[in-house]
């Protein structure tokens, strides 16, 4: 699942649950940070379990093939 947030930073990580407040937890979460015009985007920051705040949220996607494999973990 990628989620792309309000300050242009992306997260990329195993959706695991969420909550009536819209936060999303993410598992095995990698942090790429927004290039800008002084430095291209390097290596992700690697988070591990993450928590994104829901009104911090612009969009999220799913890959495709994800969505073949196992309901679970």
């Amino acid at each position: 699942m990628r989620i792309r947030m309000t300050d242009g930073r992306t997260l990329v990580g195993c959706f695991l649950c969420t909550d009536r407040d819209c936060n999303v937890i993410l598992g095995s979460a990698q942090e790429f940070l927004k290039p800008s015009d002084s430095f291209s985007a390097g290596e992700p920051r690697v988070l591990g379990l993450a928590m994104v705040p829901g009104h911090h949220i612009v969009s999220i996607e799913v890959q495709r093939e994800s969505l073949a494999g196992p309901p679970y973990i």
